[in-house]
């Protein structure tokens, strides 16, 4: 029998600078299993050219003439669902955009090549990147398609036992990863203010990225958001969403927040285990409630099952509502969250939890 040649992946490059888009499509051309079927140098033209050709990945520029990354990524997620990668620059504006962008959809994000780093290296990251996104079988995303960028209905929800919580939370902790900047800010948003309760928020999320991310999602959800002190007080961080810093795991450590410098875990630093199952090990463990949202591979979903068998309360965002149900995915596999609850479903579940909830940890 003849094998047939594994198709190769059709890639739009999309990118303002003539320099950087030429240096983007000879990096992906020299890989024999991708092919650049289209450039565009404005986010009018990567629309166009998007539904044209229909490629399997987009590489998306924030800063574009005519039409902005931005918008004709939520163009593109909304009429012509496609993986996007952002390669995007570190200027705080374009930061912002970027983020804004994963919200709206797009997928992962890459740097721009600075001229520091050997050429070889990003062009390998960028070919690498390029494949990962293009194995996410994307969701419709409608806020390119509404005016007023109406959230999607309701799903429904559904319970992986008949258990309900049984204990008002003391703690939040969630952790996310791809998909993970819009379902934080969207939980978030519906979250009462001012916090009653630690929030504690693992995000993977590049290092050169995650220096502005908690600034964008204090922007974003209406609640002020900072990456935690090493040694900090959790008491002392009611009031305000509190991020593992880019780089470093964080753990909870009886009634105080420290730093891990260790290696990543499941390639991931921070990783989401680890502030989850030193949670389970805290005082505050049968008190806590703890969320895995949408995200690639399995982090999480170990730390996720201890803090249920510590007695708990466990949430795993459904598939439905997932960018990529990989890590709620396998916590449910090992019957690791009490309830599986659609994007839309978790924020009211975690405010009605809080309603009365005092203002004290102990």
């Amino acid at each position: 029998m003849i094998a047939m040649p594994m198709p190769r992946l059709r890639v739009l490059v999309v990118e303002d600078s003539l320099t950087v888009r030429k240096r983007m499509c000879e990096a992906l051309a020299a890989d024999g299993h991708i092919e650049v079927v289209g450039e565009a140098s404005d986010g009018r033209q990567a629309v166009d050219l998007c539904m044209a050709l229909r490629p399997d990945v987009v590489t998306m520029d924030m800063v574009l003439p005519v039409m902005s990354g931005l918008a004709a990524t939520e163009h593109i997620m909304a009429h012509c669902p496609t993986p996007i990668l952002v390669v995007s620059g570190l200027q705080r504006s374009e930061l912002f955009r970027t983020f804004d962008a994963l919200a709206a959809g797009a997928l992962e994000v890459l740097e721009k090549p600075s001229g520091a780093e050997e050429p070889e290296d990003w062009d390998r990251r960028l070919v690498s990147s390029v494949r990962l996104v293009s194995r996410v079988r994307v969701i419709t995303h409608l806020r390119g398609k509404l005016p007023h960028r109406a959230p999607l209905p309701p799903l429904p929800s559904r319970e992986s036992t008949a258990r309900k919580p049984g204990v008002r939370p003391r703690l939040i902790a969630l952790g996310a990863s791809t998909g993970g900047p819009g379902a934080l800010a969207q939980i978030l948003q519906t979250l009462p203010k001012p916090l009653k309760v630690p929030v504690l928020v693992v995000q993977h999320i590049g290092d050169d990225f995650g220096v502005a991310f908690a600034e964008w999602l204090s922007a974003q959800s209406r609640h002020p958001a900072r990456y935690a002190r090493d040694g900090e007080a959790l008491e002392g961080t009611i009031g305000t969403v509190i991020l593992a810093p880019p780089g470093q795991h964080l753990i909870l450590d009886q009634d105080r927040l420290a730093w891990l410098d260790a290696p990543p875990l499941h390639s991931c630093k921070p990783a989401i285990d680890h502030l989850f199952a030193t949670t389970a090990h805290s005082p505050l463990a049968e008190r806590t409630t703890a969320c895995l949202l949408t995200g690639m591979g399995r982090d999480g979903a170990a730390g996720l099952l201890q803090i249920r068998q510590a007695g708990g309360h466990t949430i795993a965002q459904d598939e439905a509502s997932s960018v990529i149900y990989g890590m709620p995915r396998e916590a449910v596999k090992l019957d690791a969250a009490r309830q599986i609850l659609s994007l839309d479903d978790i924020g009211p579940a975690l405010a009605k939890a809080m309603k009365t909830v005092g203002s004290r940890t102990k």
